[in-house]
């Protein structure tokens, strides 16, 4: 697990450092760029992918795989949100 653990980590601070740079461009661009996590619709995209996932996930691999499937579910939501 620890491999998976690495690299969700590295892809979070890339989007964390994506984020802070676009906040230093444009104050305010961060809170609006995460507020799908504050969003019910959001939530429930992110809750709903994640637990597909991670049965799939579960049943092909176990439990190796799980971080990455939270990342997926929260890259899903966020793009999601941006849809509408």
């Amino acid at each position: 697990m620890a491999p998976a653990l690495l690299g969700v980590t590295v892809v979070l601070v890339l989007l964390v450092i994506r984020t802070a740079v676009h906040e230093t461009k444009e104050p305010g661009s961060a809170r609006q760029e995460w507020a799908f996590l504050r969003q019910r619709r959001g939530m429930l995209t992110f809750v709903g992918t994640a637990s597909v996932l991670a049965a799939a996930g579960w049943t092909i691999s176990g439990p190796a795989h799980l971080p990455w499937v939270c990342l997926a579910a929260l890259l899903v939501a966020r793009i999601s949100s941006r849809a509408r």
